[in-house]
């Protein structure tokens, strides 16, 4: 089942030309083609976060967290969870934009692999956050389909949310606004066509070592803590998919 996505549509605009269909049906498509490459943006993170003590393990050099593993890992976790088996050619019509995503997941892992494999070095900095940021920029190379983590206390300049992705962060923050629920909107960027759709995540008992209490003390990394409990909104994923005219 999809989950639940608050579709809103930009004044004055009545069609949305895809070469995938009609504009009724194509406005549909890619809305569904956004929630699936969030989702394996999400699965890849799940399993980094997974492993993330196999990562910081500083008395072992091969650890096994290899391209070919993580890739393996999402191609099964979302053919369970959607029914769409990217193993096979051509099974959907988008799947090239899926295995392209797949494809940079496994880059950035394989970018990794001196890190994740030094010896002696326990915090290595490879967090599902980076790689979810790194993966979100070979993707934008491969694709043009622009993907990026934000949330209001980030980190990382590359995360700070533009005005749009405020507005809408601002919206998930309020407790009026269902849980979990999506926000898309079709608009303009750049003078092009886009889908744009962000999805809030939630603080998780998992990242509370880094972003929880006591607010202002240090984490791993040196970075002050923000003060998170969990449930707490700690941010979302962001992506700008255009729209084929």
């Amino acid at each position: 089942m999809r989950r639940q996505v608050l579709m809103i549509v930009a004044a004055g605009m009545t069609t949305i030309s895809l070469a995938w269909s009609t504009p009724a049906r194509a406005a549909n498509e890619a809305e569904v083609v956004a929630e699936h490459l969030i989702e394996l943006v999400k699965i890849g993170s799940g399993v980094v976060s997974e492993h993330q003590a196999t990562i910081n393990d500083a008395a072992k050099a091969e650890k096994g967290f290899t391209a070919d593993f993580v890739a393996n890992q999402v191609m099964e976790r979302f053919k369970k969870q959607t029914k769409i088996d990217l193993r096979i050619p051509n099974v959907v019509p988008q799947a090239n934009y899926y295995l392209a995503l797949v494809e940079a997941e496994r880059n950035v892992v394989d970018e990794a692999q001196p890190v994740i494999n030094r010896q002696g070095v326990g915090f290595k900095g490879f967090l599902h956050a980076v790689f979810a940021r790194r993966v979100g920029e070979h993707f934008y190379k491969k694709t043009g389909v622009r993907m990026k983590l934000t949330g209001i206390n980030y980190r990382n300049p590359n995360n700070k949310p533009d005005d749009f992705e405020q507005e809408v962060l601002r919206m998930f923050n309020d407790p009026r606004h269902p849980k979990g629920q999506a926000y898309v909107r079709n608009t303009t960027v750049d003078g092009r066509s886009v889908l744009r759709m962000i999805d809030p995540e939630y603080a998780v008992a998992s990242c509370l070592s880094c972003h929880g209490v006591p607010k202002g003390e240090r984490d791993i990394a040196g970075i002050k803590k923000e003060g998170w409990k969990e449930g707490d909104l700690a941010g979302a994923i962001s992506l700008v998919l255009p729209l084929k005219q």
